[in-house]
């Protein structure tokens, strides 16, 4: 029913820039509610960028707050990734549910997911 493609991912040095792209589709009636999610080698995965419903404030996890900025438009999501580190190296992925949440970083929030698109960053 619901899929979700990231793209966009790609190798940069540290201080560079890319722009995630996730789109959504099966979404018949709502635009859906989505967030992004990273995990880095040997990690557990960790929200990164979401939006609150109740005035749609932004929220980020603290290790990006500044650098990175979500956007969403209809069905497409997007993660605007400035002053890139090594520790941002991870893949990256869209997550979705049918309703808003207090909660857009927590993980078990969210009912479908993407494939992933992957982030490299180098000195």
């Amino acid at each position: 029913q619901v899929q979700l493609v990231e793209s966009g991912g790609g190798s940069v040095q540290a201080g560079g820039s890319l722009r995630l792209s996730c789109a959504a589709s099966g979404y018949s009636r709502a635009t859906p509610y989505m967030a992004w999610f990273r995990q880095a080698p040997g990690k557990e995965r960790e929200g990164v960028a979401g939006i609150l419903p109740i005035g749609g404030r932004l929220t980020y996890v603290d290790s990006v707050e500044g650098r990175f900025t979500i956007s969403q438009d209809k069905t497409m999501l997007y993660l605007q990734m400035n002053s890139l580190k090594l520790e941002d190296t991870a893949m990256y992925y869209c997550a979705a549910r049918d309703g808003g949440t207090l909660r857009p970083l927590l993980e078990s929030e969210y009912t479908y997911w993407g494939q992933g698109t992957r982030v490299t960053v180098s000195s």
